[in-house]
């Protein structure tokens, strides 16, 4: 587990930002390169298996490089030097790699197709790597020319992506108002979702948005047209069909798996949602809800703050009780300083966690936190490390060529650590039998499962909709689609909420940056959720059957990897029985569980 002390120790990767080893490794970089150019290019048919652990090799350093830059970056947004040198890294890479390094997956590609099976059968590392291979080469349709591929890997650096990067640099410089203080955004965003007191969050929210507008919402709309555009013109250059294509491809999901998905939270998610909302407007004596409301407390029981050493405690105590290699996995964490744990001026916002595997084979992690004490940040701590534990299995099994799980399961180990941690916590509340307890607790985690699913599929709707529109919007249709999707899922005004001042609020989303990245939340929330029900019927076998899911990586779709389970995500049923299994049971819960308090 992370310990108590702040701040990330990089010092095991590099010095610091002027380490003479940091501007060697990034030359070196450039050399390996053009070495492998040099030796490969025109001849995998001979050396496939010898170019593939090259390559990795390449990974690896690529991977060391860049963690350290961008963790140096992300713990201090505003510091100029590290910008340069990221910067400076990032445009050496790029050169490197459109260079030298593009031809490697065309020709993986264009290979005869009895040439590469031949290759697969016979040669142990190719059959090791045949999981990337194969989805390398199911790409082919959409790959372009060589000098097209190197070009746009050249100027990656310059494109749509580095908006993005100074999006989050802008962000982070914000500053709101708040009696004789100013916050960051991610201050203001806490004390307007979860203040324990009905005004100061009202007054929160408004202030957010005031300020969003005043200061962002041109700025984030400028970002937001140039990284719809610029995908808007690779898409059809490469061939996909929707703009969804892409992100769905390196999922490994059926664009009809995701419409399933989606139809599934509009139908299903979003009753219970306004149902749920509708309970917690009873709980706080309201006849409707405010947007401020929607994470709020309950008051049913003391609010407390939770001490991070404490938070630290129970994820590991609920970790250990569901596996002791995972508990292993947290105490290996907490032997050297992974954790960036409180919020401070200048520092990146939200949480994640970031695995690599390093050169040698060796698969670190790091976890970033913005910990303010609620039961909410104690659940995020655990889904970090969830993604830790994930990256450290899944490293040392697979390495670094695929390690990584597509975006919309690499959330299952994640929100599983959530369970877990949630689990032991309800548990014990249940022993205590403390009903308000009880309630507020699984209040949380409904509004958390809420924020995975329905709110992100309302992300999606968004962004399918700005995207359909196929031209430049302006700050104040962006506000306008934001506040239809809002509606669409949660009602119209007046109806469940009295939504007040939240035009703004789609403009600090940078996931937007990351095209149709954000359906993922809701796509791990539910396949967990019916993972998370089998362990009953499993038994002894579960831990060991999970543990295995998550040493795969990307080696495999969601349909193989749930497949020993007996689940199958492309049953249009599973999403709607996942949302009844979590969400719908834990509804029908808590309002059993408030009919008792308050009769």
């Amino acid at each position: 587990m992370p310990p108590a002390t702040d701040g990330w120790d990089l010092s095991g990767l590099y010095a610091g930002p002027d380490d003479p080893r940091l501007e060697a490794d990034i030359v070196e970089l450039g050399k390996r390169y053009a070495a492998f150019h040099a030796r490969f290019k025109g001849h995998l048919e001979g050396d496939l298996g010898a170019a593939l652990r090259s390559y990795e090799e390449i990974q690896e350093l690529t991977g060391r490089i860049f963690l350290y830059l961008h963790l140096a970056h992300y713990a201090n947004l505003e510091d100029a030097a590290i910008q340069s040198r990221l910067f400076a890294a990032k445009v050496a890479h790029d050169a490197a790699h459109g260079a030298h390094g593009v031809f490697f997956t065309l020709e993986i590609a264009a290979m005869p197709e009895e040439s590469f099976r031949q290759l697969v059968t016979h040669d142990p590392v190719c059959r090791r790597f045949a999981p990337w291979l194969d989805d390398v080469r199911r790409e082919r349709p959409f790959f372009l020319a060589e000098n097209v591929e190197g070009a746009l890997a050249k100027r990656a650096t310059f494109g749509a992506g580095s908006w993005s990067e100074f999006f989050h640099e802008v962000e982070a410089e914000l500053r709101f108002p708040w009696g004789d203080r100013s916050l960051t955004l991610t201050e203001v965003v806490h004390l307007a979702n979860h203040s324990p007191d009905d005004e100061e969050r009202a007054g929160a929210m408004a202030v957010l948005n005031a300020g969003l507008e005043e200061r962002l919402t041109k700025f984030s709309a400028q970002v937001l047209n140039m990284v719809v555009g610029a995908k808007a013109v690779e898409d059809r250059e490469r061939g996909y069909p929707h703009p969804m294509a892409s992100r769905n491809r390196a999922n490994k999901v059926d664009d009809a798996v995701v419409e399933a998905l989606h139809t599934a939270v509009v139908e299903v998610a979003a009753p219970l949602a306004r149902r749920y909302y509708r309970l917690k407007a009873r709980i706080l004596g309201r006849d409707r809800l405010r947007w401020s409301d929607r994470n709020a407390p309950l008051p049913v029981s003391a609010h407390r703050e939770i001490p991070f050493g404490e938070a630290r405690e129970l994820v590991r105590d609920a970790f250990a009780a569901f596996s002791p290699t995972m508990a292993a996995i947290l105490d290996d964490l907490e032997r050297g300083r992974c954790c960036d744990i409180f919020p401070r001026p200048g520092k990146q916002s939200g949480a994640f966690n970031y695995s690599v595997v390093l050169p040698g084979g060796e698969p670190v992690s790091f976890v970033l936190l913005n910990y303010q004490g609620s039961s909410r940040d104690v659940l995020t701590l655990a889904h970090e490390v969830g993604h830790a534990i994930h990256g450290l299995l899944a490293g040392k099994a697979q390495g670094a060529l695929m390690a990584h799980a597509p975006m919309a399961y690499a959330e299952t180990a994640s929100i599983f650590g959530e369970m877990t941690t949630f689990r032991f916590l309800l548990e014990r509340e249940r022993q205590r039998g403390d009903d308000p307890a009880f309630l507020a607790l699984l209040a949380a985690k409904i509004e958390d499962a809420l924020n995975s699913v329905v709110r992100q599929i309302g992300f999606s709707q968004f962004e399918r909709e700005v995207h359909a529109r196929g031209r430049r919007l302006s700050a104040e249709e962006l506000s306008a689609i934001w506040v239809a999707t809002t509606e669409s899922l949660y009602g119209r005004d007046g109806e469940v909420f009295d939504y007040g001042p939240i035009r703004a609020l789609w403009s600090y989303i940078g996931h937007f940056h990351s095209p149709f990245y954000v359906y993922a939340y809701a796509f791990g929330e539910l396949l967990t959720q019916s993972l998370y029900a089998l362990q009953g019927n499993l038994g002894e076998r579960f831990e060991g059957m999970y543990l295995d899911l998550l040493r795969a990586g990307g080696t495999q779709d969601a349909t193989a990897l749930l497949r020993p389970f007996g689940l199958d995500p492309t049953d249009e049923g599973f999403w709607r029985a996942g949302i009844e299994g979590g969400l719908g049971r834990w509804v029908e819960e808590a309002e059993a569980v408030a009919a008792r308090i308050m009769p």
